[in-house]
């Protein structure tokens, strides 16, 4: 477990950060730009866990944010240091879950027939905002992974994720009764 004794260190004035294993890359780079939208993206998850939320979600989001420290965790260690990261990627098993809850969740929900647009509850909002940043999050891994070696569960981790984002926000919105559905405007 890293012990966080000192925060500001200077070491990234110059533009770059330390990768898991002490390698030095720029703050640009397609690994850190890909482990920091899962920070982001944690943030956000920590955004919707204020949110008054239909039973159960608090309990899943907290699982998913600690799992989103594993995947930034993996994301951080490049091919070199793998040895040091061992047990800390994402699993089959955390995708089965994915999985399992949307499927839960699919069954609670209100048909629609057109196009969701993200709002309704802040929550749902929110929700929809998890799921555009692990979209990109998705995006910028594909990216890291054409130059450079990727557990490969991190894309279906994230796919998975991004649907599940996208059914939790129509379930905090009445479970699909005030979603925002897409009008054609021409």
């Amino acid at each position: 477990m890293p012990k966080l004794d000192r925060i500001t260190t200077g070491g990234g004035d110059k533009g770059e950060t330390s990768l898991v294993g002490g390698s030095r890359v720029a703050k640009c780079s397609l690994r850190v730009c890909a482990y920091g939208s899962v920070d982001e993206l944690n943030s956000v998850v920590g955004l919707i866990r204020c949110e008054e939320l239909p039973g159960g979600l608090l309990g899943k989001l907290c699982l998913i944010q600690n799992q989103l420290f594993d995947l930034g965790s993996e994301l951080a260690t490049p091919p070199a240091a793998n040895s040091l990261n061992q047990g800390w990627g994402i699993s089959q098993k955390q995708i089965a879950q994915l999985e399992d809850w949307l499927q839960e969740t699919n069954e609670k929900l209100q048909p629609t027939a057109t196009f969701v647009l993200p709002g309704g509850s802040k929550a749902a909002a929110l929700c929809h905002l998890a799921r555009t940043v692990t979209r990109r999050t998705e995006r910028e891994v594909v990216a890291l992974q054409q130059t450079e070696d990727v557990e490969p569960l991190c894309l279906p981790y994230l796919n998975r994720l991004s649907d599940l984002f996208f059914v939790w926000a129509r379930l905090c919105n009445d479970e699909g009764r005030d979603d925002l559905l897409w009008q054609r405007q021409n």
